[in-house]
């Protein structure tokens, strides 16, 4: 019998004013199920080329370089923006793994109609989720509920592409009576910024604006700029907007720019305290992290359906020897990704003291295995793969382009590796092989995981439990290798991965300890290998819990093959593949083409 990290939690403070009503909606996990499947049926066949909201239909939009309207209007009149509001302000959001549930429907669709319309409204909002005062907290649910949206205007990082690029610097007003920041103490917003979604159609506005010269942890402050705000700044010419940027992904005219001049805003624009930005940003910027990995897997799924097609239409035969590999193995690896996402998204509610490193380590690891996949699903695709907005074979071109965008591309990779590296050396000296397992919840779900609460994230430090379920699985795993065959193979795929983790523990605790000297190539190789035995302990995590609901997901082959898969990135010894193996996983594939079903862990009915 494992030993298992208990979870305390503080009491938790209301959400929004006490007596908010809570939302008219089945708010647990068979509602949202129930909410997603209304909105796969509400968007119907994605590859018929009559749907005005198939890939054929966002495709052209995507062309014209405007956002498809008929699309967005179904989604507003559907109630999509109360996803991102917490149930305790009207909304629907109570736990972060049910939002990617409900989310996947429109991403398996089209990543910039995710984006566009819906998920940067809760990234923008996320801050005054997390220091938001009642009132502010309502300002921005109010867009959201009606059907409209929020945008973030982030702070310039290093790394920075035109998304991160530039900023806005909020001066105090003089303030005689009080300090600034105080009730009716207020800000002076100036500067310019050409690149921010939905800059030009977003009732609300999120900015992370500078309000110290110096560089530091207190150098930038979170202002909330509702539809009051923008309509006195634009009535006395403070607020301009900027045309449309184009950009190579995500080209439905999405992007634009704002430029604010000596822009007077109210002391109560201010959320959470003076300074508090990038602390907001570090908490925040979890759930971001975890999200978008999950929501990507759908949009993976899709071209994995396309590719399947591509070689079955008009055949009776099997399919060719020469696609099992690739079929089979982008399937092992979708899997592996929603493994690595779904824990992430339910830690943050069971363990969210603990999740800083994990989130950055999933934004960090499923886009590129994601990338690797796309690539080799255009083997599979061949000149299919090339008939750019086509209702059946269209998703992959569309997401090649999309997905780096999503990622936020080398800025967003920067940024996860600046949360890893300084954690490395600490997690080795204090966590790995020394902590008890997570509780079962983080692998099996359920309907009483605790519901999402910004404020309880942890912007530093942290445990890591992952790795104690790693070596936790290894060790019950060597009793059934005399079994052979299958759960052999698994056992020594566990032992490999615990071994990585000994050598990954030695190689990190002889790094420096001052933060300047972590740098250069070497480092980033560390962040590798931890992010990947991350993702080997979320596969094994999420075999162990199967009851048996489900015969593919609770049969160890899945776990071989994707297992096998991130060892070979790794670079570690591997075992053979057992006879079998790989057949198995490919007829489940098969199956779920043609039944219907989606290529993740829920395996979802899909519209067709």
């Amino acid at each position: 019998m494992s030993t298992t990290m208990t979870i305390s939690l503080e009491p938790r403070p209301p959400m929004s004013a006490p007596d908010a009503p809570r939302a008219p909606h089945a708010l647990d996990a068979a509602g949202a199920a129930t909410r997603a499947a209304r909105l796969e049926s509400l968007l119907g066949d994605p590859h018929d080329p009559a749907n005005p909201h198939g890939i054929a239909a966002l495709a052209a939009a995507d062309a014209r370089r405007e956002p498809p309207a008929a699309t967005e209007e179904l989604l507003a009149a559907a109630g999509l923006g109360a996803e991102f509001v917490p149930a305790g302000s009207c909304g629907r959001l109570t736990r972060a793994d049910l939002l990617a549930q409900v989310l996947r429907p429109v991403f398996r669709r089209d990543v910039a109609l995710g984006f566009g319309y819906g998920i940067t409204s809760l990234f923008a909002t996320a801050a005054v989720w997390a220091a938001g005062t009642p009132e502010q907290r309502a300002a921005a649910a109010a867009p959201l509920l009606a059907g409209g949206r929020a945008s973030i205007v982030h702070h310039e990082i290093a790394h920075a592409n035109g998304i991160l690029r530039d900023e806005f610097t909020a001066e105090p007003e003089p303030e005689p009576q009080g300090g600034p920041g105080r009730p009716g103490g207020g800000y002076r917003l100036s500067g310019r910024k050409d690149v921010i979604m939905n800059a030009a159609r977003s009732g609300a506005y999120v900015v992370y604006a500078r309000t110290a010269p110096a560089r530091g942890p207190r150098s930038h402050s979170v202002f909330l700029l509702d539809a009051d705000v923008l309509a006195a700044a634009r009535a006395s010419g403070q607020l301009a907007h900027l045309p449309r940027v184009p950009t190579p992904g995500m080209r439905g005219g999405l992007f634009s720019g704002l430029e604010f001049s000596d822009c007077l805003l109210p002391g109560r624009t201010l959320v959470g305290r003076e300074g508090e930005g990038v602390a907001l940003a570090l908490r925040t910027f979890q759930v971001n992290r975890c999200l978008i990995p999950a929501v990507a897997v759908a949009a993976a799924d899709t071209v994995l359906h396309s590719a399947v097609r591509a070689v079955t239409a008009g055949r009776t035969a099997p399919v060719a020897r020469r696609w099992h590999k690739p079929l089979a193995g982008v399937f092992a690896d979708l899997l592996a990704a929603d493994s690595m996402a779904t824990v992430s998204l339910r830690a943050l509610s069971l363990l969210p003291g603990h999740v800083n490193v994990l989130a950055a380590a999933v934004k960090y690891v499923v886009p590129d295995m994601l990338r690797e996949n796309l690539e080799e699903l255009a083997g599979v695709l061949g000149g299919h793969g090339y008939a750019h907005g086509d209702a059946q074979y269209g998703a992959l071109d569309k997401l090649v382009r999309d997905l780096p965008v999503a990622g936020l591309g080398h800025a967003g990779t920067a940024a996860c590796q600046a949360v890893i590296v300084p954690q490395l050396r600490s997690l080795a000296a204090r966590s790995w092989f020394s902590l008890p397992e997570p509780p079962p919840g983080l692998f099996r779900g359920g309907p009483h995981l605790p519901d999402l609460d910004y404020r309880l994230l942890g912007i530093a430090g942290g445990d890591d439990f992952l790795t104690a379920s790693l070596v936790g699985a290894a060790d019950r795993l060597s009793a059934t290798r005399r079994v052979g065959g299958q759960m052999a193979a698994l056992s020594d795929l566990a032992d490999g991965f615990v071994n990585e983790l000994r050598g990954l523990r030695a190689d990190c605790a002889a790094l420096p300890a001052e933060r300047a000297a972590l740098a250069g190539p070497g480092v980033a190789v560390l962040t590798d290998r931890y992010a990947l035995i991350l993702a080997a302990a979320s596969v094994l995590g999420v075999w162990e819990a199967q009851d048996g609901t489900d015969g593919f997901l609770a049969d160890p082959a899945w776990a071989v093959l994707a297992l096998t898969r991130i060892g070979g990135r790794l670079g570690i010894a591997v075992p053979d593949l057992p006879e079998g193996c790989l057949a198995q996983v490919l007829d489940e594939l098969i199956r779920r083409f043609r039944t219907g079903r989606s290529c993740d862990l829920e395996g979802t009915e899909l519209t067709r």
